[in-house]
């Protein structure tokens, strides 16, 4: 509805109608008139709406009611998630402290509003609040992250209700950190997001680097060193020079770059579980390149945007054209957050144990890891000749009857033959 649309007043009765128009393009075949008698002599109003079926006419109408009983005006009632939200933070934060305003505003400005913003307030439904939430979870925010996203929503959806807007919160997602711990759980089969081997990640990295502007070596160095050490793009992001022991070639991991008000910022892991990290061979030219061209500060950042910024998994998105490009080598399903999936198959494919693979990776929990381990058939079938192998070398020194043996010898060798089948 136009902003033109006038206002009507608190409590006024409605006059209805839908007019049924057969040679109007579909989209406007039916248009919902609501008329009304301005109080105190000031003549008779209208509004009107163009839907496409009589249901949504009529559907129209009543909300026009509503609003009327309710005093909303018609600007109020089709007002978008950001302007509602904008217009009445003040009213929905109220009695909240500093501390816990800041990081709500940082979450309603950088996740709230980007991803569902533009829907109008009337128009979002808990299958939208649902959506928003995985995709935040998919981008491999932290659990605080996701609460100051999904907490300020909450609470400005509330204040529409207050408002009369809306009958119900629908923003409020019951039970949404166990759908969290499933994302960290890392699913029930990450194995089946990580790229194949070196040279399928080579070739994603160097699509990158030739998707994105002026075709910055920077993108693909990132990709690179976040599949091989299975690490998060935020941890990437945060390595810094003195981080890095090029004399057993290993990364002291302990920090991360994160969204706070004000921008990104860098703080402890997740978890705030430090570790160390191997750095394999295939990546030590680029992490020599990359530290000879920052220099030997040591607090220098190692990877950094085209511009020397810190770098994002939704920055790596866009710079990068990441979904154009996954596409187009028929990785569909791959985020950037798969990067970390493929570091840690890999890892546990070549026999790592579960426990260091549970450090390198820093779970939290050794359930986690575990789901690193499920073996292929290959590796079942290997497991099934060294067990073969193991038992024939154990069995062969029985079995040999030694030369010049005595009736006793020969009659003792079964019954160890049989203590070691049972």
């Amino acid at each position: 509805m136009s902003d033109r649309t006038p206002l009507i007043p608190m409590g006024v009765k409605l006059t209805t109608d839908i007019e049924h128009r057969p040679d109007r393009r579909p989209e406007f075949r039916y248009r919902a008139r609501v008329r009304w008698t301005e109080p105190n002599g000031g003549g008779r109003k209208s509004a009107s709406a163009s839907v496409p079926t009589q249901t949504e006419a009529e559907a129209w109408i009543a909300c026009m009611k509503r609003a009327a009983g309710r005093g909303i005006t018609p600007r109020t009632l089709t007002m978008t998630l950001a302007d509602y939200g904008d217009e009445n933070w003040d009213l929905a934060m109220r009695s909240l402290e500093t501390t816990t305003l800041d990081p709500y505003t940082a979450g309603w400005k950088l996740r709230v509003v980007p991803v569902i913003g533009h829907i109008p307030v009337t128009n979002i439904t808990n299958g939208i609040t649902d959506r928003a939430l995985h995709s935040w979870i998919a981008d491999g925010l932290s659990v605080s992250s996701v609460k100051n996203s999904l907490a300020p929503l909450v609470r400005v959806m509330e204040q529409a209700v207050r408002d009369g807007l809306i009958d119900f919160n629908p923003s409020r997602i019951n039970g949404w950190q166990r759908l969290y711990k499933k994302a960290e759980d890392e699913l029930d089969d990450p194995r089946s997001l990580a790229l194949a081997d070196w040279d399928a990640l080579d070739q994603l990295a160097n699509a990158l680097v030739e998707r994105s502007h002026n075709h910055y070596r920077g993108w693909g160095d990132i990709v690179r060193f976040a599949a091989c050490t299975a690490a998060r793009i935020g941890e990437v992001s945060g390595v810094r020079v003195k981080d890095i022991n090029r004399f057993d070639w290993t990364w002291d991991l302990c920090r991360q770059t994160t969204t706070a008000p004000g921008g990104l910022i860098d703080k402890g892991t997740k978890g705030k579980r430090r570790r160390t990290v191997p750095i394999i061979e295939e990546i030590r030219d680029l992490v020599n390149r990359r530290m000879n061209v920052v220099g030997n500060d040591p607090m220098a950042r190692l990877f950094t945007g085209p511009r020397g910024g810190r770098i994002t998994t939704a920055i790596l998105r866009d710079a990068a054209h990441w979904d154009e490009v996954v596409v187009s080598l028929g990785y569909e399903y791959l985020r950037r957050h798969d990067l970390r999936h493929t570091g840690l198959t890999w890892l546990a494919d070549v026999g790592v144990p579960i426990h260091v693979l549970q450090k390198i990776a820093g779970h939290g929990h050794i359930t986690t890891t575990q789901r690193y381990l499920h073996p292929d058939k290959s590796s079942i079938e290997n497991a099934g000749r060294t067990l073969s192998k193991h038992l024939s070398a154990e069995r062969q020194p029985i079995l040999a009857e030694p030369h010049g043996a005595n009736h006793a010898d020969a009659s003792a060798a079964p019954i160890r033959h049989l203590r070691l089948v049972q």
